[in-house]
């Protein structure tokens, strides 16, 4: 019969007290990456953006019955708080992606951005063929869900742009503007084919703000805006849905129009609002949880909450600006930079549409409007502008200045 040696006091493992020991290594592990996240990262900056959401919330509740009752048919009827219920559903999974995406290294939200835009360059691609058609346009492609590709590339086309153009602090002979100029030209005509000439716009702008910042010479710079000025003529041209939008706005339109029913809808509620769910002009408004959700708060909420909204976005892009101030890394100042212009120039263009100071266009109101896959992007978005602000207050840095860039681009030409 076999026999067993005596255990040792002191010698040889005690399985209980290792698996303790375990998981406190564990918990202690992750009370660190906690507190190293904690300090890290931008406390302002998320308290900002948190607050946007938090006013979302209140937002889509107050428009979730218009469009409930609109979209409502007699086989299927929608309950008034339809959308506040599953806003509430995609917001809980966008604050998880953000949180998550912030926790990241630099470097793996850099890897993270360029691999998510390579995935979705393949989707756009395959929009035009197997995507789901929507009002006349087809940008979504049905994977179980309804996933718009270009909203997801949005974040990635900064991270990665930014990171091609932040090459040339490495070798000045790279011709990152020209590379830059074909993916942007690559991208525009995939947006193009769908057709979304507001989402090309906006790339165009990131793209144009990134490039500028970078170091571009006057010269290109004159030629970058003259071929932009062509393609919005040529797009006038050839393109009927942004000719006719553009005529309306520069015609004033009718009452019947959808900016004008807007902004009628955004001054209805005067200075202090007519209370939530105590408005009318809603009921008549197209997309109020979407495109028109500016003008929901107006009038239930009052034009000082509007006024509030406008000051945090522009909180945002100034605490953004503020934050690299003192970064001496090229790829940081771009693709923060791009994240941000990306965030603002959506919201203040869907702002600009409420108030009838722009050309209508289906472009939502970042962190506040009903959404569902846009909601996780525009959420990992702002999780990846978080985890690239990320800094050691510890660490002085010294400033990166774009003066410098272009003396080594033109002694490169040299």
């Amino acid at each position: 019969m076999a026999t067993h040696p005596p255990l040792i006091p002191g010698v040889g493992p005690a399985p209980a007290q290792n698996g303790a020991q375990a998981r406190q290594r564990y918990r202690r592990n992750r009370r660190s990456e906690f507190t190293i996240w904690w300090r890290e990262i931008d406390r302002v900056l998320l308290t900002l953006i948190l607050s946007v959401m938090a006013i979302g919330t209140a937002a889509v509740a107050a428009a979730s019955p218009a469009s409930a009752r609109r979209l409502s048919t007699a086989a299927a009827h929608l309950d008034d708080l339809h959308f506040f219920i599953l806003h509430l559903r995609w917001q809980a999974i966008g604050l998880l992606v953000m949180l998550g995406a912030s926790c990241l290294p630099k470097d793996a939200a850099r890897r993270a951005g360029i691999v998510l835009g390579a995935a979705m360059l393949v989707g756009l691609a395959l929009v035009p063929v197997v995507g789901s058609e929507v009002n006349g346009a087809r940008r979504w492609l049905n994977l179980g869900i309804s996933l718009q590709p270009s909203e997801f590339l949005k974040p990635a086309f900064a991270i990665g742009l930014a990171w091609i153009l932040s090459w040339r602090v490495r070798d000045p002979n790279i011709p990152v503007i020209s590379i830059s100029v074909g993916i942007m030209g690559l991208v525009g005509g995939l947006l193009m084919l769908q057709p979304d000439f507001g989402s090309t716009i906006l790339f165009a702008s990131v793209w144009f703000v990134l490039v500028l910042l970078s170091g571009i010479s006057v010269r290109r710079i004159g030629i970058a805006g003259g071929a932009g000025v062509a393609a919005m003529v040529a797009t006038y041209l050839l393109y009927d849905n942004a000719r006719h939008r553009i005529d309306a706005f520069l015609g004033g339109g009718t009452a019947f129009d959808q900016v004008d029913l807007a902004q009628r809808t955004l001054l209805a509620g005067g200075w202090t609002g007519s209370g939530l769910w105590l408005g009318t002009r809603k009921l008549a408004l197209p997309e109020a949880h979407t495109d028109y959700i500016f003008s929901v708060i107006g009038e239930e909420f009052g034009l000082w909450v509007c006024a509030v909204i406008v000051l945090l976005y522009l909180a945002i892009i100034v605490r953004v600006l503020l934050r690299l101030v003192e970064e001496e890394d090229l790829f940081t100042v771009l693709a923060a930079t791009g994240l941000t212009a990306q965030l603002g120039g959506q919201a203040f263009i869907n702002i600009l549409v409420n108030l009838q100071l722009f050309p209508s266009k289906g472009m939502t109101l970042p962190l506040i409007s009903y959404g569902g896959s846009s909601t996780v992007a525009l959420c990992l978005g702002v999780g990846f502008l978080l985890a690239i602000t990320r800094r050691n207050p510890f660490i002085t840095r010294e400033g990166l200045s774009p003066r410098d860039l272009g003396a080594r681009d033109h002694g490169a030409r040299k």
